[in-house]
């Protein structure tokens, strides 16, 4: 598991500092200011893969320092140090050594792909192929689905053939991945249930998984963007898992009992009703694969309701909220303190999105008039009209607001 993870004159900041907790870890802030980059430099340091040379470059003419440390078996390793030149190589031929933890680990990206890092395969790769790096899957949106091909080698069938190969088997795998499924489910009354295959069409001669919908059978390739990812996810995690597993067993090795999942805004495509489950039940849908297995969860959110649905579950000493602002030029992260807001709106006016109202950009400004109009008794009476009137447009009748502007209305002479 990552522990410690600093950028010095690297990215988007002079320097940026992580001390991540062992569980749950969310990054959050507004968009462009360095957060799907630091998972892509979290996937290098726990797994030396990525893009080539590593994926961070130093700001115009300095030189930059990327140091991190691991969490292993034997506990944290020293702090590792990796300079870079400008044109992101190592300074002074600098190597780095082979991952030393055993975790499994699994990349969510935002554009609908996946890496996996198996520590077993990957392994034995590296010692008796004599491949340099470690090798890892690298899923796009199509490959995941239609099966991953290496030269000319399957690494993947792909999620539609494994999926129907382990329906029709009636195989573990398949009792797996509906447990999986059952667990990333948006509720009781809409669960996430295959149903029978199906052909789709006379130019595809596949069995086209599909699930069993409130209103009938869809298949898996017409299901919306948010099932999509759901269904992506949780067949990956069964997959990475069952092929470590057997890796392992034929191997002769140990199956870990640590997983890492570095997820690139959680809540893409989904619902409401689903952002407040998603991280609550990626943390439980783990213990699906085995009781004793631990987490370790980066995961980047731009959602108030993912923050408000982790208050019953957060816990300071294994898990962090880091907070990305622009400062100035410069983008700081700051490990907050954290306390529970109690709601989304609350979050969202909170220090960590910043907004001062959770309501539309015109409602927020008349209420900025109207509070200003508050503290100001000889504002004319044809400007206290205007704010009054700009505030039956904007807001509801039920709006809290109401009772505060009322008084100030009345004594303006206006009827409610």
């Amino acid at each position: 598991m990552l522990g410690e993870l600093k950028l010095e004159e690297v990215g988007p900041g002079p320097r940026l500092s992580f001390s991540f907790g062992p569980r749950l870890n969310l990054l959050t802030g507004d968009n462009g200011l360095g957060k799907s980059f630091v998972l892509e430099l979290a996937w290098w340091a726990l797994t030396d893969n990525g893009v080539d040379p590593v994926p961070a470059l130093p700001r115009a003419g300095r030189q930059g320092k990327v140091t991190y440390s691991l969490v292993t078996e034997m506990g944290r390793t020293p702090e590792l140090e990796y300079p870079v030149h400008g044109d992101g190589r190592p300074v002074g031929g600098y190597k780095r050594p082979a991952p030393l933890h055993s975790a499994l680990i699994l990349h969510a990206r935002v554009d609908g792909g996946f890496r996996v890092w198996d520590p077993v395969r990957n392994d034995f790769l590296r010692t008796y192929e004599g491949a340099g790096r470690p090798r890892f899957y690298d899923f796009s949106q199509d490959s995941l689905w239609d099966g991953l091909v290496e030269d000319g080698r399957v690494l993947c069938n792909g999620l539609i053939r494994d999926w129907v190969y382990w329906q029709l088997r009636r195989s573990e795998s398949f009792e797996l991945l509906c447990k999986v499924l059952a667990r990333l489910s948006p509720d009781a009354a809409e669960t996430l249930k295959p149903g029978e295959p199906t052909r789709l069409g006379v130019d595809d001669a596949r069995d086209i998984p599909t699930l069993e919908m409130p209103y009938g059978s869809v298949p898996i390739t017409q299901a919306s963007a948010g099932i999509r990812r759901i269904v992506g996810l949780a067949y990956l995690l069964v997959w990475a898992w069952e092929e470590h597993r057997r890796v392992a067993e034929l191997l002769q090795r140990k199956a870990t009992d640590h997983i890492v999942l570095l997820i690139d805004e959680v809540e893409s495509h989904l619902h409401p009703r689903w952002q407040r489950l998603i991280l609550p039940s990626l943390l439980a849908v783990v213990r699906e694969l085995r009781p004793d297995v631990k987490v370790q969860v980066i995961a980047v959110t731009h959602a108030p309701l993912v923050l408000a649905s982790v208050e019953p579950q957060f816990d300071p000493d294994q898990d962090a909220l880091f907070m990305f602002d622009l400062v100035g030029n410069e983008v700081k992260v700051t490990k907050a303190d954290w306390r529970p807001r109690g709601d989304a709106n609350a979050w969202l006016t909170s220090e960590v999105f910043d907004l001062k109202e959770p309501r539309s950009v015109e409602a927020e400004e008349a209420i900025t008039r109207a509070r200003a109009a508050l503290k100001d008794p000889h504002l004319p009476i044809e400007e206290v009209k205007r704010i009054h009137n700009d505030l039956y447009r904007l807001l509801r009748d039920t709006d809290p607001f109401w009772p505060r502007w009322l008084a100030r209305a009345e004594a303006a002479g206006i009827e409610p």
